[in-house]
């Protein structure tokens, strides 16, 4: 059976469900704005050109709810043109595959894929199969995928790992730009944040001109715990509803955090803006927990910055890059986009029941409401 037969079967034999963002409720749509700088067109981490999103939604019978997100750093080969990246572990308890050559050589070679803690192999694999598929990668021998995971196990029938390949090779074919689903879908489905339902989530922002005029964009898989925050209303507190006090879900879990950038940033820098992620992690409220997997992988997209598969012989690369005392604007945003991102992924969650009969309740906007105008927000 060929790659694309495969694709076609498992799309058959499984429920797919798609929301579109531009359908879903947001955090801005209740008065939330999250810091001092503007968002992109979307508000999604698509508002950095060429940066493309797909999601494979499984959910069937009681017991399947997951999936796979794949993000597409360009539209090309990315095998063939790597973009500069870096990865931050804000803490390790996590399955994040393909950091050390990042770490080593600075440069992300395949679209970056999320999904579930004992799917990393299928992702690998995936990821694998859709490199070779291009005929340009006909002699290529060694392919390093980025694979990361949050566990979905309290909706999700883990055991039974579900996501194929097949299932990766899908998310990322039917990676668009534009407007990106969130909540329950792709690696989001099945995912439980502060105790509500989690998800995908994203949100972006556009540095004004004098300050470089870049976009940063940030994609979140939430599934952590803590004391949540919305833009500094204290919620989980309110609604008595965190960390050591309700234990449907414990402080444990995990966040994986994609920031994605137009910015000429090489691997260094991008690696100090992976850091400023887990301070907007923290704004909501998020503790990055003894058994939390808090990653981050950042990119640049800049044209001038690829790093080619075949060098030709040339021995040295020339590169204009952003200074140092110029990094401090995108620090910012990538702190207000990652705050926001995960609150959407909460907004744009819902209701779901799943293995064992286990449901996760959505946070309830009505709720949110009440307390925002309680305190006067």
């Amino acid at each position: 059976m060929t790659c694309l037969s495969k694709s076609l079967y498992a799309l058959a034999c499984t429920v797919m469900i798609s929301f579109g963002s531009h359908g879903q409720e947001r955090a801005r749509d209740y008065g939330f704005t999250f810091g001092v700088m503007s968002p992109g067109k979307w508000n999604a981490i698509t508002d950095v050109d060429g940066v493309k999103v797909g999601h494979r939604t499984l959910i069937k019978d009681e017991g399947v709810r997951t999936g796979v997100t794949a993000i597409l750093p360009h539209g090309g080969n990315v095998f063939q043109e790597k973009v500069p990246g870096a990865v931050y572990v804000g803490n390790g308890f996590g399955k994040l595959a393909g950091t050390t050559q990042v770490e080593e050589l600075g440069n992300i070679e395949t679209p970056i894929i999320l999904t579930n803690t004992l799917s990393v192999a299928a992702g690998i694999e995936g990821a694998i199969d859709y490199t070779f598929l291009n005929p340009e990668n006909a002699n290529v021998r060694s392919v390093n995928a980025l694979v990361g995971e949050t566990n979905d196990g309290y909706l999700n029938d883990i055991r039974g790992m579900h996501v194929k390949p097949t299932d990766v090779v899908t998310a990322i074919q039917s990676a668009q730009s534009g407007t990106v689903e969130e909540g329950n879908v792709g690696a989001g489905t099945g995912t439980v944040c502060f105790g509500f339902k989690g998800g995908i989530g994203t949100a972006s922002r556009k540095l004004p001109a004098d300050m470089g005029g870049y976009t940063i964009g940030v994609l979140v898989q939430t599934n952590f715990g803590g004391v949540l925050q919305i833009d500094g209303l204290p919620v989980g507190k309110e609604l008595g509803q965190y960390a050591f006090k309700n234990q449907l879900e414990s402080a444990d879990g995990s966040c994986m955090i994609v920031v994605a950038t137009d910015a000429p940033v090489h691997a260094r820098n991008l690696k100090r803006i992976a850091k400023r992620a887990i301070m907007g992690l923290a704004k909501t409220g998020g503790i990055a927990s003894n058994g939390s997997g808090d990653y981050v992988v950042a990119f640049s997209t800049a044209k001038d910055l690829r790093i080619p598969y075949d060098s030709h012989g040339a021995e040295r690369l020339t590169m204009e890059v952003v200074n140092n005392d110029y990094m401090s604007g995108l620090f910012l945003a990538t702190i207000e986009a990652t705050e926001e991102a995960i609150i959407n992924s909460l907004f744009a969650a819902e209701t779901m029941k799943g293995y064992q009969g286990h449901e996760v309740k959505a946070l309830s906007h009505d709720r949110v409401l009440e307390i925002k105008r309680s305190k006067g927000f």
